[in-house]
């Protein structure tokens, strides 16, 4: 959500299927007897992302995903603070040399720390699509609220002198209101240069429309970065074709150093596997990108 391409809610549980009100029962009338014609039953259309957000919102598997994450990362973290040679950033994000840097860990906001599944229920709910003005005004309510075991990775991670910076693409104004929250959660903040939301400037590097490598530039001039944590590739690497493709090659460099350096949450809600199942084409009608995510489904 934050600052994404906008995310329909047609998105992947397809197995939300269409609710149907009961038939009414067959009126009795006088001998002979006969069944009054039954009306065809009123339909609601399936909303793709009701089993994607039902399944966030209610089933332990989701807890147990991220509290095995960063449970395991917390076991591997003083390792990687001891190695002086240990660092997470991409090759092409590491725009200084590593002697002397402090450490730090980078983890993205929404769906990595920050529980915005209240945000997708209601769209769920009213039928509504993601647009900036609502996702800004539930940003700024400040509730949402920490994934588990997040807040004992970080505090974990601060108490060692590790700095614990969020790149996120909730835009730069929402700085306040994220900090704000993120405090509430139990989420530790060390100030302001914690936070580097879309439109962070970066002397030098040139963004391109989401992506967070200026940003992880940034860090790098700073910080040896021992972990990285999202629910997005791009929250690691920039992603120069948004296709099933370029999204593998992308990450083909970097396998050996998920689950070690980088670690993966699930979001079945929204992101950009999304769009790349349409040719990144917003202004196609839901229907027409409905039909092409269907037409992506392998049956065998």
């Amino acid at each position: 959500m934050p600052l994404r391409l906008p995310a329909s809610l047609l998105a992947f549980a397809l197995l939300a299927g269409c609710v149907a009100t009961s038939p009414r029962p067959p009126e009795v009338v006088s001998a002979p007897a006969t069944t009054a014609p039954q009306a065809a039953p009123a339909t609601v259309a399936a909303n793709d992302n009701l089993n994607a957000v039902a399944w966030t919102q209610t089933a332990i598997e989701h807890d147990l995903i991220y509290l095995q994450t960063y449970r395991d990362a917390q076991a591997e973290l003083l390792a990687a603070l001891r190695d002086r040679s240990w660092d997470a950033l991409a090759r092409d994000d590491r725009a200084a040399p590593l002697r002397g840097l402090k450490p730090a860990v980078v983890l993205d906001i929404d769906e990595t720390v920050l529980d915005n599944s209240p945000y997708q229920a209601r769209l769920v709910k009213s039928g509504g699509e993601y647009n900036e003005a609502d996702w800004a005004a539930w940003c700024k309510e400040e509730t949402a609220r920490a994934l588990p075991g997040v807040v004992a990775f970080t505090q974990f991670a601060a108490r060692h002198g590790i700095a614990v910076i969020y790149i996120s693409n909730r835009a730069k104004d929402l700085d306040q209101a994220t900090l704000a929250n993120l405090r509430k959660a139990g989420l530790p903040v060390s100030g302001p240069e914690a936070f580097l939301g879309l439109g962070t400037f970066v002397e030098g590097c040139e963004q391109i429309g989401t992506e967070k490598g200026c940003r992880r530039q940034l860090v790098s001039r700073k910080y040896r970065v021992l972990m990285q944590f999202g629910d997005q590739i791009g929250d690691f690497v920039t992603v120069s074709a948004n296709n099933a493709a370029g999204r593998r090659r992308a990450m083909a460099p970097y396998l050996d150093w998920v689950g070690r350096r980088w670690f993966v949450l699930p979001n079945p809600t929204y992101g950009s596997w999304e769009p790349a199942l349409f040719n990144n084409d917003w202004s196609a009608s839901p229907a027409e990108r409905r039909q092409q995510k269907i037409d992506a489904l392998r049956t065998e």
